[in-house]
This record gives C-alpha cells, structure tokens and sequence, in this order.
C-alpha cells in the first residue's frame, strides 16, 4: 500500500502528459514558455482571483509574499508553529521575525483568539499575556506588519476572523494554501481569502507537478506586478533593467505542462479525496483510540493529509507499529513544532509556550490518503485501528 499512490495517477493521464511535455520539447521555451501563462489563467479562474503568478517552490510563493511588501528586520510576522518549516523559515530569511500563535484545536490551525492577544501583547511589550520572542528574558522590540495563517492538512484557516483582526491592526494576510489548493471556503476557493495567496506544487501536494512549483494569487494589481519582477531578478523594463532585488523564482515550462494534464482531473480528484476522508471519519468515528480532525459546515478540506489523534505519544507508537505490521505507511506530520526548532533557539521561546501544538505533535499521525485509494484498503486499516 502507497502512502501517497502518484503512480495510479499518472497511469491515468500519461498520454496527455507525455503529449504536453512533446510539445515543450518541440517548441523549446523552457523557461517562461506559453504553458506558464496558460496555467496561470487558468488557475486564476478556478480560485476566482485577478492574479496567479507561477514561481518556482511553495517556500519560494512565500518568500515573495513578504518580499513584495517589504519585509524585513525589526517586523514581525504572526504564525502557527504547528506547519512545515518554510512557513517561518522565509521570515527569518528575510530578517524578520516570527510570533508564533498557538492553534485551534479543532482545526489545527492558527486560533484567531489567541492571534489577537499576541498582537495586543506585542503592541504592549507583555510578554506575561503570552509567550513573545524574547532575547535574555527580554521580549524584542519589533513592529507588527502581518500574518501567515496556513491552511494546514488540506483545510482553510478562519479567515473571517483572520481578516478581520488584521484590518482592526492595520496588518496584511498570507494565506499559506501549500496544502489546500482547491479546498472551499464559504463559497471561496483557498488562494483567494487573504492579500496574497500561496500554494505549492509538490509531488506530494493535491495538485502537485513532477519536481518543484508554486504560485501567488493575489487581486491587487501593484502587488502582482511587483511579484513578477521579483520572481525574474528585480526585472524592470526588460532583462538587463534590474529596479529591485529579487530572486531567480521562475516556474519550469515543463513543470507547468504536467500541472496543466492534472488539472484536467484536479476537481474530480477532490471529490474522490473526499469520499476517502469521509469514509476514515465513519470507519474510526467513535473509536477511543483515536480522534478523527473535523471539518465545519461551509468549509470544504482537500485532504492533503489525513491526520488523527492518539491518546498520547505511546498510544500512536503502537498504533503505527500495527499498522507497520500489515504493511499500512503512516507518517507524522509535524513531530516538533517550530518553536522548539534548533533554528529559532535564539527566539527565547520554551517547551510550554504553545501547549496545543506541543500537545498535538506527540500523538498526531498521519494515514494513507490519496484519490484512488481503494474501499477495501480503508476498511483494512480502520479495522486495525478500531481493533487494536
């Protein structure tokens, strides 16, 4: 059994992938070819944003979020510490800093109540309302300027509230939809329910391309035009007019051929990730070894990870060992929040700042989830989870 089963996938559409890859080949545009524009077109009608700009990475889709609004030292950023590195990682590159917010517990995601607390202790300097970053016991000195909520496992953030707590502070919004591409919010496409949207083209993700990719959507003019330049060295006018610093960001022509194959299938794919998840939530609801995640009305998950909860740590080491043992993949995601990462040490935060996230990363774990994975295979390991 495949944890993630790109194979079957790709079975299904090779010829149309084999046959767009023919055409790259054959009008030889590798880079900045016209299936770059022909993705971001189309991409942009499916969230419904004005806006989408292919670049090379999720982590580079972010990078550039921030870049375009002039990020850098002395500001602070707030985000989840329970998300894949990159979604601190570029604040930090750029010199900022990251607060990190604790999550909801429902949801995994940042908890809105708590990202305005953190705001108001920033602007106030407490460090006793909630944990800050700190440097010898000191909080920092920084200047509040946005927020990266992350859509983590597939399922959209509380933007409504994100949003408007940030407008309250005068704050801007990324949306991190690295894992959510597709997923509905109250009638909105993830990508388009903050100031700027990023997802990422992964292998792994539910639109994900043969290396790596990733885009902005955004339904502001300035910011758009500033992203395209700095996805392309700070191009200006033409390719030796440099008006900004920027990156070599681009999206591989290639690469945006095999997304436009599987997009042809993308939105049937959500409904079939769906019908998974949906089986798991029925086959292990009211199981008391585990906690199957939740999904809220109006809102639509993707699915990229299907994540439940053991009692605790021991409780999930067994479980994964029984499932090892049927030859059933699981994986963790995220075994250490990003708080307690050797990378932020010099933030000053501690085991016991965020206790939702510290809590959740010792018994979260993660089973097989894919658009074709058979009836039978779920049944199999919701057997020996409810059995166990």
């Amino acid at each position: 059994m495949q944890f993630i089963d790109l194979a079957v996938q790709q079975d299904r559409i090779r010829k149309k992938i084999e046959q767009n890859i023919q055409n790259v080949l054959s009008h030889g545009k590798y880079v900045m070819g016209p299936e770059i524009k022909m993705l971001e077109e189309r991409l942009a009608d499916f969230a419904g944003v004005e806006h989408a700009i292919g670049c090379s990475s999720g982590t580079d889709a972010l990078l550039l979020s921030l870049m375009a609004r002039g990020i850098g030292s002395g500001d602070a950023i707030f985000t989840t510490p329970f998300t894949f590195f990159a979604t601190a990682e570029v604040i930090r590159f750029l010199g900022a800093t990251p607060v990190f917010v604790d999550i909801d517990p429902e949801t995994f995601n940042i908890d809105p109540d708590k990202l305005e607390k953190a705001i108001q202790a920033l602007r106030d300097n407490d460090s006793k309302a909630l944990p800050l970053p700190r440097e010898n016991g000191v909080p920092l000195e920084l200047k509040a300027r946005g927020v990266i909520a992350v859509d983590l496992f597939g399922l959209p953030a509380d933007y409504s509230r994100i949003n408007e707590i940030a407008r309250k502070y005068g704050l801007f919004v990324v949306e991190d939809a690295a894992q959510a591409f597709g997923a509905d919010y109250f009638g909105r496409k993830a990508g388009n329910l903050a100031d700027i949207g990023c997802t990422s083209f992964f292998p792994a993700k539910p639109l994900g391309c043969y290396g790596d990719g990733g885009m902005c959507f955004t339904n502001d003019d300035d910011q758009a035009k500033t992203i395209r330049s700095l996805l392309v060295h700070g191009q200006g006018s033409d390719k030796y007019d440099n008006a900004r610093i920027g990156i070599n960001g681009r999206l591989d022509t290639l690469q945006a051929a095999i997304l436009m194959a599987k997009f042809e299938i993308f939105e049937e794919e959500i409904d079939l990730r769906n019908s998974v998840a949906g089986q798991y939530n029925r086959l292990l609801e009211g199981s008391p070894s585990v906690k199957t995640p939740a999904v809220f009305q109006g809102l639509r998950s993707v699915w990229a990870q299907y994540s439940i909860l053991a009692k605790d740590g021991n409780e999930r080491e067994r479980l994964q060992n029984e499932l090892k043992a049927k030859n059933v993949p699981t994986a963790i995601y995220y075994p250490k929040p990003l708080h307690l990462q050797t990378a932020f040490e010099p933030l000053g935060y501690q085991n016991g700042d965020f206790p939702v996230s510290e809590d959740f990363s010792s018994r979260i774990f993660s089973l097989p989830m894919h658009p074709y994975l058979g009836r039978e295979d779920v049944e199999s390991i919701c057997s020996t989870i409810v059995g166990s």
